[in-house]
C-alpha cells in the first residue's frame, strides 16, 4: 500500500475501512496490510487506555499490558513494518457489513481521542526518532512489574 500518512485515529480508521475492498469478508491480515506501519500507534493507545481502566488494577493485567508494549515497541525498534501475529489470527475474518458497522462505533471514540491527541511535533515521529520513542515505551513498560504491588501504580508510570 502507498505510504500516505494518517494524521489521526480517524484517518487510520478510514484506511482500515478500505481493507479487503470489494470482498464480502475482511480478515485481520488485510487490515494490518492496509494500515501498515500505522498499526503500532493505535494498538499502543488501546493498550494504554486499558491500563487506565479498572482492569488496570487487576493483579497480572499491568504486567500483561507491559509485556504487550515491550513486544510491539520492540518490533518498532527493529524496524518491522507492522507487528507480527500468528497466521491463525491473521486469517480470522468477519463479514464486511459487521466490520463497517463496528468501525462506526469505533469512530466516535476515535473522535474523542483525536481531540486530545492532536498532531504535535510530527517530525519527531519519523526516521530515527520513531525508534527512540519505541525505546522510551519499552523503558517505561519495564517499570511496571515492580510497581504492580500497589494498585494503579503501574498506570502512573
Amino acid at each position: 500500500m502507498a505510504e500516505d500518512t494518517a494524521r489521526d485515529l480517524r484517518g487510520v480508521l478510514d484506511r482500515v475501512k478500505k481493507a479487503g475492498d470489494g470482498e464480502d469478508q475482511v480478515n485481520v491480515g488485510e487490515i494490518l496490510e492496509t494500515v501498515g506501519q500505522h498499526s503500532f500507534g493505535p494498538i499502543l493507545i488501546v493498550i494504554s487506555l486499558i491500563a487506565f481502566t479498572p482492569l488496570g488494577a487487576v493483579p497480572g493485567v499491568p504486567i500483561l499490558l507491559a509485556t504487550l508494549v515491550v513486544l510491539i515497541a520492540g518490533q518498532i525498534l527493529f524496524g518491522v513494518r507492522h507487528f507480527r501475529l500468528p497466521q491463525a489470527i491473521l486469517r480470522r475474518h468477519m463479514e464486511r457489513e459487521k466490520f463497517t458497522r463496528s468501525l462506526g462505533f469505533t469512530r466516535k471514540a476515535a473522535r474523542a481521542v483525536d481531540a486530545i491527541l492532536k498532531p504535535r511535533l510530527s517530525w519527531l515521529f519519523s526516521g530515527p526518532y520513531v525508534r527512540v520513542a519505541a525505546l522510551g515505551c519499552i523503558l517505561v513498560a519495564l517499570t511496571v512489574p515492580p510497581l504492580e504491588v500497589v494498585p494503579f501504580a503501574g498506570t502512573v508510570s
